[in-house]
């Protein structure tokens, strides 16, 4: 992350206007793909980690990653057309920088305000920030409470994509709305997985995607057992000294039994894709913030350390791939 020396520091506090290119341009430079906003935030957990937020949203960041690049890997060939894939790159691609552009003017904003020793988040809507935010951050500007800006972070990013992704005509008709779709959403395919270098998994599988009450429980979920104290230091581990290159290979190749990469680099599979947002609202203009979202304690339904379960749920997809693989064959 570059940080400007204390004379030009002093010409942004000065000049609002050079403040607001300065970071824009730098979250342009961030925001060009899965591997640089993944690099990001963890970047900046690693100098600010009363920024909780970050650290969950690098290993989210991960994971949005590996599922693009499933879309391209030797199972989801089989099962998905190319067509359908594209569209569940692109959904993956739009939620992921969506957000980015949302939250990393928000850390910067933070960042810089530390420096000046004065809080700079009236700027915020400058960068089409919600409302919500703004108090958010003064919030915790004045009580530091890193859990509930934590959440209210999730709370945000979560309502942030629901209309221009979850509720958009395309995305919700050629994907939400597809068999596939609903098929990995039942079945519990899908996961958030936190691996650990000595091959074990932790995390919870993903279903009820739809609905932003139910990706805000999931956040706060994935938060808990994130910054468990049992795991944490194990998953820190994992992010220092694994580059994110987007394969499953990434964390595949601690597992105890040794298996080949499946799945490609994403940084040779996809280009980079550019984005536009065509109309903002404030999220929170006209919408009520659910007492529930805020609540901070949040029980796991299931068990967190999902390794076996993981590798049970990937064999059940080599099978189905190399069944289909044989019917189109045999037709």
């Amino acid at each position: 992350m570059f940080i400007p020396g204390k004379p030009i520091l002093a010409c942004y506090a000065n000049n609002e206007q050079l403040f607001i290119k300065h970071i824009k341009k730098m979250t342009a430079k961030k925001n060009m793909d899965n591997i640089s906003r993944t690099d990001a935030y963890f970047h900046f957990y690693i100098k600010h980690p009363e920024i909780r937020w970050t650290f969950l949203a690098s290993m989210v960041s991960r994971n949005a990653g590996w599922n693009m690049c499933d879309l391209e890997g030797n199972c989801f060939q089989k099962l998905i057309g190319k067509n359908l894939r594209d569209m569940l790159f692109f959904t993956y691609e739009r939620a992921n920088w969506l957000i980015f552009q949302d939250a990393y003017p928000q850390l910067l904003l933070y960042h810089y305000s530390t420096k000046m020793n004065k809080p700079m988040f009236h700027l915020l809507k400058k960068f089409n920030v919600s409302s919500f935010m703004e108090q958010e951050w003064l919030h915790f500007w004045r009580a530091g409470n890193e859990k509930r800006l934590m959440i209210s972070l999730i709370i945000n990013e979560q309502n942030v994509i629901q209309q221009p992704v979850m509720e958009h005509p395309v995305y919700k008709n050629k994907v939400f709305h597809t068999m596939i779709f609903a098929f990995q959403d039942y079945f519990h395919f899908s996961s958030v997985i936190f691996p650990t270098c000595n091959g074990e998994l932790y995390g919870t599988s993903v279903n009820g995607f739809r609905s932003v009450s139910k990706r805000i429980d999931l956040g706060k979920r994935l938060a808990e057992i994130l910054f468990d104290q049992r795991f944490y230091n194990a998953i820190f581990k994992f992010a220092s000294n694994t580059a994110h290159t987007g394969s499953r290979h990434d964390y595949e190749q601690y597992f105890k039994k040794k298996a080949p990469r499946t799945t490609p680099f994403l940084r040779c599979t996809y280009p980079i894709i550019t984005h536009h947002i065509h109309q903002f609202h404030d999220w929170s203009a006209n919408k009520r913030i659910k007492k529930k979202w805020q609540i901070e304690g949040i029980s796991q339904r299931h068990p967190v350390h999902i390794t076996k379960w993981y590798l049970h749920k990937q064999k059940q997809l080599e099978i189905a791939a190399a069944w289909l693989g044989n019917l189109f064959h045999s037709n």
